[in-house]
């Protein structure tokens, strides 16, 4: 026999249809984007696993000065590993032909054996006319298949884009905080249009892989450590300079897509658990709503013979049917829409090769069968503690689980605050799960708001804060006749901190007119962003490690000065050469610029080692080909560029799901409390009081609540920000200091307002409808 309380279930889905569909397409949204973000970030990576034995990737790679001897690659390759030539010219590039430059442009030769190529439109460059540019450089910088760039001196035909296997993320340098495809980009030509470029540009980069591939991480890092010792002695004992040497497991251009990939399920998982969880509360709080008003009904049943088991399926009924079918109906969505639009958002900020879609178990589980876990077990728990009542108490309408009290004495206030009050305590199940929902909204809001005006900041700090307009970085002591370009000197050395990170050691003049600190004399200055992010402080002594050597370098903090570009630590110059014993190399000079050797032995009085000049002018005498970069404020503010190009659209329909979510909530709890209260509006509408009045005793009371939970909510917000921020930077390498607009809590109480000033006009509409009538028909 069927069970006859199964025909009101599809009255209870008619007479609440509203309610449960503006769920239901809520639901829908948040399951199906997380199906198609679980759909395409596994096939990504399985995609990226695989391109490794695919395309043959590289198990490491290091750059020196000059092409090294065929006996000694051959020296090296006894470490059991194989040594391949992976040389490129670093190229400025003129994308629109418009006469400037428009950053710079990586060139590789063809690739035959390692780090192979992806062809993703187009095909492979032909002849020494044309070249292949990379996909995402393509389109960020508006290059089609077909159009001609600038590369050096020459034109150059695109005939395709590809996708470097070594260069899914695009990093000029692994020390980068963050990848630049906007000013950056890698490219490929024909060994005939390679060999047409600048020799000068030109960087020794050799690729090895390991003989024995090894088993696990750990072994890997293993075989890395003693074939870059094995590295540092025998090119030393060549007379080698090696100004680079970079482990796969270690190289953010191969592995920062697939780590940031990767990384980011947790969050989703995380997310869509909280978001299923506040729905099922909300189901709870109108599942609570509906038996109260139903109590007789229950009572009468449970008395006629009715188990609690039976009457808790009819009440999960509809919550369970709308959550299965928001489940199901997403994962489509997310398998067929929603998989495409997260695709779309990676290929928009990596650089990665084609992949196929798989069909993803685990995701299956994620989104379908945990969400209904969860909805189930929140509203047995919920139901249970209801039904456990004697039929005889839900005849009476006593469902008070604990004795009753005396009413709460309110101060005298007027009668409207006081009533107000009244409809706030006697709903506060409604408001808590409204204030849970609000905190986790605006926490979303928050990070979504904070994001745009941090990145300007950012960028504005490193601008103001750069010690000069150009940094030249030379391969070899060339002079200047320019009297206001200042030496310096730098290196990099590695500090053992969460993880092995690079800190720039920069040596200055003490009287610097573009460092405007006095260095001290017996000790360093340190960057504020090294000081946060790492917590070191004035007096504290800092350890750092030359990376191939191993030799440990101890300094004393003296300062910490305002320094938002990087981690660096600032000293005297002559200190500097006194502390890595840094000479100028003739012997080097007189292999590579002997005509920069005579210059340094006519007047040895400033002959002294230096890494290159400060300048806040373009240095016009010194040719291009003993400059290995010049560092300049594009340089200098990739990561705010990079990240507003990548994440731009992501931070806004952050905040745009923020605000929907404040608004379902508000909506859907607004309306259940005017529910639990039409017979108390009916009855106050028989006393004359007016839709106006009754709004502003009902629906104030709400906006006393939203306001509140708001702004409690932007308070507890911004402190657990602080710990996920600094949480999320520890992981990349640099710091961006956190940075609260202003104005960005303003505008959030007033998106937030705003969006209930609507919901209250929809419910203001609903309070007109409640008939004088109605307290008449249920008088006990």
């Amino acid at each position: 026999m069927k069970n006859p309380l199964n025909r009101r279930l599809p009255r209870e889905f008619k007479g609440e249809m509203g309610k449960y569909m503006v769920i239901f397409l809520f639901m829908i949204m948040t399951i199906g984007f997380t199906s198609g973000y679980f759909v395409a970030n596994s096939s990504m990576l399985q995609a990226s696993d695989e391109s490794y034995d695919k395309y043959n990737i590289e198990d490491g790679h290091f750059v020196v000065k000059d092409e090294i001897s065929a006996s000694l690659q051959r020296k090296l390759e006894q470490e059991d590993v194989k040594i391949y030539k992976d040389f490129y010219k670093e190229e400025a590039v003129d994308t629109d032909n418009d006469g400037k430059s428009d950053g710079s442009i990586r060139v590789f030769a063809e690739r035959e054996k390692v780090n192979l190529i992806c062809v993703m439109k187009g095909s492979m460059p032909k002849g020494k006319a044309e070249i292949a540019v990379d996909r995402m450089y393509a389109d960020n910088n508006d290059i089609a298949v077909g159009d001609t760039i600038c590369i050096g001196n020459s034109k150059k035909k695109v005939s395709g884009y590809v996708a470097l296997s070594d260069y899914s993320a695009l990093f000029s340098d692994n020390s980068d905080m963050m990848f630049d495809a906007t000013k950056f980009g890698v490219a490929v030509m024909t060994k005939q249009g390679y060999d047409s470029l600048a020799k000068e540009h030109e960087n020794y980069q050799y690729d090895w892989k390991y003989n024995t591939a090894p088993k696990d991480k750990k072994q890997e890092q293993k075989q890395s450590e003693d074939f870059i010792n094995a590295l540092a002695e025998k090119t030393f004992q060549a007379g080698v300079t090696i100004s680079l040497a970079l482990p796969a497991y270690a190289n953010q251009a191969i592995h920062f897509a697939s780590d940031d990939i990767g990384g980011d399920m947790g969050m989703m998982i995380a997310l869509l658990y909280i978001l299923i969880a506040i729905m099922a509360f909300v189901f709870s709080v109108t599942i609570r709503h509906t038996i109260t008003r139903e109590s007789a009904v229950i009572g009468t049943l449970r008395a006629s013979g009715y188990t609690k088991g039976e009457l808790m399926r009819h009440y999960l009924a509809v919550p369970m049917t709308v959550t299965f079918l928001a489940c199901a109906l997403g994962n489509v969505l997310g398998y067929t829409y929603f998989k495409g639009i997260v695709a779309d958002m990676y290929y928009g900020s990596y650089s990665l090769p084609t992949y196929v879609t798989i069909w993803n178990a685990k995701a299956f589980v994620i989104t379908t069968v945990v969400p209904l876990i969860i909805m189930l077990i929140v509203n047995v728990l919920s139901l249970q503690s209801k039904l456990q009542l004697s039929p005889l108490r839900f005849l009476r309408r006593d469902l008070d689980r604990k004795k009753k009290k005396k009413a709460m004495r309110l101060p005298k206030w007027s009668f409207f605050n006081r009533f107000r009050i009244r409809v706030i305590t006697q709903n506060r199940s409604s408001y808590i799960t409204l204030f849970a929902g609000m905190l986790f909204a605006s926490l979303l809001l928050l990070f979504g708001m904070m994001m745009i005006p941090l990145l300007s900041h950012y960028k504005n700090e490193v601008v103001n804060g750069m010690l000069a307009d150009y940094q030249y970085v030379l391969k070899a002591p060339v002079r200047t006749s320019d009297d206001q370009a200042e030496k310096y000197c730098m290196t990099s050395l590695i500090y053992k901190g969460s993880k092995d990170e690079s800190i720039s050691i920069m040596g200055l003049e003490q009287n610097s007119k573009y460092f405007k600190h006095r260095l001290p004399e017996d000790g360093v200055m340190i960057s504020d962003s090294f000081a946060e992010k790492y917590g070191v402080k004035k007096g504290d002594t800092l350890q750092l490690q030359d990376e191939y050597s191993g030799k440990k370098y101890r300094f004393r903090v003296k300062e910490t000065v305002a320094y938002a570009a990087g981690l660096s630590v600032f000293m005297d110059i002559d200190k500097y050469r006194d502390t890595f014993d840094e000479e100028v190399d003739m012997m080097q000079l007189a292999m590579s610029y002997p005509e920069v050797l005579l210059a340094q032995l006519s007047t040895p009085e400033e002959s002294k080692y230096f890494t290159g000049y400060l300048s806040d002018r373009k240095l016009t005498d010194i040719d291009e080909k003993y400059v290995d970069s010049c560092i300049t404020v594009d340089d200098m503010t990739k990561l705010s560029r990079q990240l507003d190009v990548s994440m731009g659209s992501m931070f806004q329909m952050i905040n745009v799901f923020a605000v929907l979510l404040a608004v379902l909530l508000i909506y859907l709890l607004t309306k259940l409390i005017l529910e639990r209260n039409t017979t108390s509006i009916s009855m106050v509408k028989i006393l004359g009081y007016e839709n106006k009045e009754i709004a502003r005793l009902y629906l104030l009371a709400t906006s006393w609540v939203v306001a509140l939970s708001t702004l409690v909510g932007f308070a507890i917000a911004t402190l657990f920000m602080t710990v996920i921020y600094k949480a999320i930077m520890m992981e990349f390498n640099g710091w961006l200091t956190l940075y609260y607009s202003p104005d960005i809590y303003p505008k959030m109480f007033v998106m937030i307002m705003v969006s209930y000033a609507v919901v209250a006009a929809t419910q203001y509409h609903k309070i007109q409808k409640i008939p004088m009538d109605e307290a008449l028909k249920n008088v006990e």
